[in-house]
């Protein structure tokens, strides 16, 4: 049996039992996660300590009414409160609906309603966003747990857990089975509400067989996944997968900053380093000085692609070369510029890399569903029978966006992204053949950020764009028609990013806002967006 075959067996077992597969089965005294605040105090979280805190959790979850195929919520940055919480969820036989912490309450509102969310466990920072207000139902469906502050008269993550201080609940944790859902992820598109991407327990053997081929993390390794749990790549490779393998993980309890990740790399040794782009980026623009000895054995990056400057300053400063790698919320990662010795190859230039093992890519004519020759530009796109570890079959309760990710046979999955594939199978990539931008390596759909704009008592309509930007890859920018009798003034400019700020996400905000007379429109009134690329490329 090889390695896939194992992973698939292991995880997609109808016994399989999320705890056991992610906690239970690791040796007590091995460490999970190593969390560190931005102080550079640090407390390692063993696995004995996650499964007796996490036993206790799930103890009270069940006491809050939570069972087995309910929805819990975190609205948590990277602590080790959230590591407790989500083992417990898991433990219970629950699902994980990840928030994204700047997240504004309309965007958490939805999700929360859309999932049917029975508790939210948010930090004590950010539980304000779930009060009561214009975006927020007075009649809440859900309970609020607090972590790690002041609770008001909602309840407390510590409180929950004192009946039970001193054992461990002996109740089992929940096995129900490697097509039982583990998560429910939203993603944006550009039209509509965001789809929730249902996550199974079998997609763990995905998400181990990334860290193993793709990023080589080994057991002698110091990892760090500086990705938000928010987000997927973060959630998948920074909890899940680690956790999946038994290999320990830096959890960095503090915002972003280069002076602050120089010192995380220097004070404990990281060897393996993931992230997205403008972490890079942000590293080589600073003026914070490089620790001496800093070299890393693997560099990775995914979200968005990567740029020369980006590689060539990666070999002289890190001490090896950052690597490219591909994937979406609907799959993990599925192509990239491998670590492991079984994959790595010398990266050609602008490759994103070969299809990682378990997975079969293509890249696609325009005009039909075959594959295209090397070098020619089309659709990349996943073969569903030849990719054993492919575990996404749809969205819920969206079989018209589903029907729009397969081919109509079924043979194929279509990722939306537009690339080439040479002769020797590495991709290239090209661009989005939609809408969606990624900022930051956060994929935004500009629907959402539209939505809200058109809610101002001056606005017609509105149309978001991605405009390239040399730290984030691309920022938000938008084109607005106003009513006859507003005034274009910068006034009412940051009115609507205060706007976008507060009613959606407080790093999607359109950073230039352009009036304009009409939106470029197909003859069945469809936003062309695409005019508007064409049109801002044009001035600049």
């Amino acid at each position: 049996m090889n390695r896939i075959e194992e992973l698939l067996a292991l995880y997609g077992s109808p016994e399989a039992c999320a705890a056991e597969l992610l906690c239970d089965r690791h040796p007590a005294d091995a460490v999970a996660f190593t969390v560190i605040d931005g102080d550079l105090s640090s407390e390692d979280l063993t696995y004995g300590r996650l499964r007796r805190d996490s036993a206790r959790f799930a103890a009270a979850l069940a006491g809050l009414g939570v069972e087995p195929g309910d929805a819990v919520a975190t609205l948590m940055g990277k602590s080790a409160e959230l590591a407790v919480a989500l083992l417990g969820i898991w433990r219970r036989g629950a699902i994980h609906v990840p928030l994204f912490t700047a997240f504004a309450p309309s965007a958490i509102a939805m999700r929360l309603d859309a999932s049917a969310t029975k508790v939210v466990i948010a930090d004590a920072g950010q539980v304000a966003k779930l009060a009561p207000g214009e975006d927020m139902p007075a009649e809440r469906a859900w309970a609020t747990v607090v972590a790690g502050g002041e609770t008001g008269d909602e309840l407390s993550f510590d409180a929950l857990l004192e009946p039970y201080t001193g054992e461990e609940p002996a109740a089992r944790a929940a096995a129900l089975g490697g097509e039982a859902p583990l998560v429910k992820l939203f993603t944006s598109g550009t039209t509509g509400t965001p789809k929730g991407v249902p996550v199974p327990v079998k997609a763990l053997a995905s998400f181990q067989a990334y860290l193993e081929y793709g990023l080589d993390v080994q057991e002698d390794d110091v990892f760090w996944n500086a990705a938000d749990p928010g987000w997927a790549y973060g959630l998948y490779y920074g909890i899940l997968a680690p956790l999946a393998a038994g290999r320990r993980n830096i959890l960095l309890h503090a915002g972003f900053s280069p002076e602050l990740t120089w010192k995380v790399f220097e004070t404990f040794g990281v060897t393996n380093f993931a992230a997205a782009p403008t972490v890079y980026r942000s590293l080589r623009a600073s003026s914070s000085p490089v620790p001496e000895g800093i070299r890393l054995r693997c560099a990775s990056s995914a979200g968005e692609p990567l740029t020369p400057e980006v590689t060539a300053w990666s070999r002289r400063t890190l001490g090896t070369t950052v690597r490219d790698h591909y994937g979406q919320t609907e799959h993990g990662m599925v192509i990239a510029d491998g670590w492991a010795d079984a994959v790595r190859e010398e990266v050609p230039p602008g490759s994103m890399g070969r299809a990682l093992p378990g997975w079969t890519a293509e890249v696609l004519h325009d005009d039909r569903d075959e594959p295209a020759p090397a070098g020619v530009l089309g659709r990349v796109a996943l073969s569903v029978p030849e990719s054993p570890l492919m575990w996404f079959s749809g969205y819920d309760d969206a079989p018209e966006k589903t029907a729009e990710r397969f081919t109509p046979d079924g043979r194929w999955y279509l990722t939306g992204d537009a690339g080439t594939k040479d002769e020797n199978g590495f991709f290239r990539f090209s661009s989005r053949d939609d809408d969606v931008i990624i900022m930051s390596g956060y994929r935004i759909g500009p629907f959402d950020v539209e939505s809200v704009l058109v809610q101002h008592e001056s606005v017609v309509e509105a149309a978001v764009i991605g405009a390239p930007d040399q730290l984030r890859g691309e920022v938000l920018e938008a084109y607005v028609v106003l009513r006859p009798d507003a005034s274009r003034n910068d006034a009412l400019i940051e009115e609507l990013q205060l706007l976008v700020k507060t009613k959606f996400a407080a790093h999607a905000y359109p950073r230039a806002v352009h009036f304009i007379d009409e939106l470029p429109k197909t003859p069945s009134g469809k936003v062309q967006r695409f005019v508007l690329r064409r049109r801002r490329t044009a001035e600049r």
